[in-house]
């Protein structure tokens, strides 16, 4: 077919079918004398070969989805190179599309046709594209909470009820504990905070069993601040979350958090 047949119509219906550029839709037309099964297969086989060639660029932004289906939690993080593609919809939608694709069958089945999926968006942006971490939570009680689309918590509880999981899970993001009860404290992070502690007290003009007295206070106010249970409630700070938790005859069976 010659290149004068290539009709403006028929670049747009490619590119509608594709979203690749106008450019590259009347090349691979061209390349297919016409044939539009033919030059769809071109722009799979071009999209691939651009995915390769960018495949050892570093992605350090993206996108995480969470999607839910009665006890059914998916979570999905999908990799960029730059906020500025991150917040392309194109790849907002591949990455809600990679995540539907895993509440509905799966994870293991979303990761095998992800690439197929992926590939044709990273010819569009022009950025190396990558499937993060992808996990499935089943549970009864199940709350998540997703911060600017870059941190996901995903809190379990036995007891409760979703509203107070996703609360609980807001309150993490927000406050970032680094243990969920006192008992979750190491001896090795003792040991260290009361090394760090003890230097700040030593120079203190007191008897010996108040500076002792001083140093427990201090110990124990930073490990309470670090402690979810003991942590106020972002939401009503005459609670803590250990008593919301109460409150509501529910307690935490799983903490689970992705970032980006």
């Amino acid at each position: 077919m010659s290149t004068n047949n290539i009709t403006t119509e028929l670049v747009k219906e490619l590119r509608d079918a594709t979203g690749i550029s106008v450019m590259q839709c009347r090349k691979a037309l061209i390349e297919a004398e016409g044939d539009m099964p033919k030059a769809l297969a071109i722009l799979k086989k071009t999209s691939a070969e651009i995915a390769l060639k960018k495949a050892d660029r570093e992605v350090k932004d993206g996108r995480i989805v969470v999607k839910n289906s009665g006890s059914k939690t998916i979570v999905v993080a999908l990799n960029c190179e730059t906020d500025f593609v991150a917040r392309n919809n194109d790849f907002i939608n591949l990455s809600e599309a990679l995540a539907s694709v895993a509440l509905k069958d799966g994870v293991e089945a979303m990761k095998t046709g992800a690439k197929e999926m992926i590939d044709p968006i990273i010819q569009k942006t022009g950025e190396n594209i990558t499937l993060g971490e992808a996990y499935e939570i089943d549970a009864p009680v199940v709350g998540s909470y997703v911060h600017n689309n870059k941190l996901a918590v995903i809190v379990t509880l036995e007891g409760g009820n979703t509203e107070v999981a996703k609360d609980v899970a807001m309150h993490i993001a927000a406050m970032k504990p680094e243990y969920i009860k006192k008992e979750d404290i190491d001896e090795e992070a003792r040991k260290m905070m009361t090394e760090v502690f003890m230097k700040d007290v030593a120079s203190v003009d007191k008897p010996e069993e108040i500076k002792k007295k001083m140093l427990e206070g201090k110990i124990a106010t930073y490990f309470k601040e670090k402690t979810l249970l003991d942590q106020p409630f972002i939401k009503d700070g005459e609670m803590t979350v250990g008593q919301l938790l109460e409150k509501n005859k529910a307690s935490i069976t799983n903490v689970k958090k992705s970032s980006i």
